[in-house]
């Protein structure tokens, strides 16, 4: 029997038998295996980690469209440091945000505790969803409308920031793709 460093001196090494204690560890690893996969099927379905959401097929102008009308129906002010809408949907509305280079638009400003559909569409590249300091991420894509359904139950501003990479041309500004959601009492 040759060393771990050099080949088996025997020719028809795989017909030996095995030995005890690797019949073990086989046994250990396959078990360990299955808890794995068990484990983490049910925790999918069980943790509270996991956003329901359904995607939809749509083009970067139909989703434009939803946008600028709920934008044009709800805004409430300008914000003063960015120029951007403010938008204040009612509660248990289909709420639109659209990603593109290099901004989140519009402003949304929900109430506390109250349900809303949130349909979040790129208008040019894939962009990354991540609202911060909540911990919520998924990926943006033009061509799909994401929809997942929020129930803010802090008050205060929230973030939302790109963790995709989205920069390209002459002028690189993914550093500075931010946008925000207040929630008020």
């Amino acid at each position: 029997m040759g060393t771990s460093y050099t080949p088996p001196t025997n020719p028809d090494w795989w017909r030996e038998p095995i030995e005890r204690t690797e019949i073990w560890w086989i046994v250990l690893a396959f078990a360990w295996c299955i808890f794995m996969f068990v484990w983490m099927t049910g925790w999918h379905f069980m943790g509270p980690q996991n956003m329901s959401n359904e995607t939809y097929k749509t083009t970067p102008e139909a989703f434009a469209k939803k946008v600028d009308a709920m934008t044009t129906q709800y805004t409430v002010r300008t914000d003063e440091a960015t120029g951007e809408p403010v938008v204040a949907p009612p509660p248990g509305s289909d709420v639109y945000l659209a990603a593109m280079s290099w901004q989140y638009r519009p402003i949304l400003e929900l109430k506390k505790g109250e349900k809303y559909r949130i349909h979040i569409s790129s208008y040019d590249v894939g962009h990354g969803f991540s609202l911060l300091p909540e911990n919520i991420n998924f990926q943006v894509y033009p061509g799909y409308e994401q929809v997942t359904t929020m129930t803010p139950n802090k008050a205060g501003t929230f973030s939302i920031a790109c963790g995709e990479y989205c920069g390209g041309g002459g002028s690189i500004g993914h550093h500075s793709m931010l946008g925000r959601i207040y929630v008020k009492e």
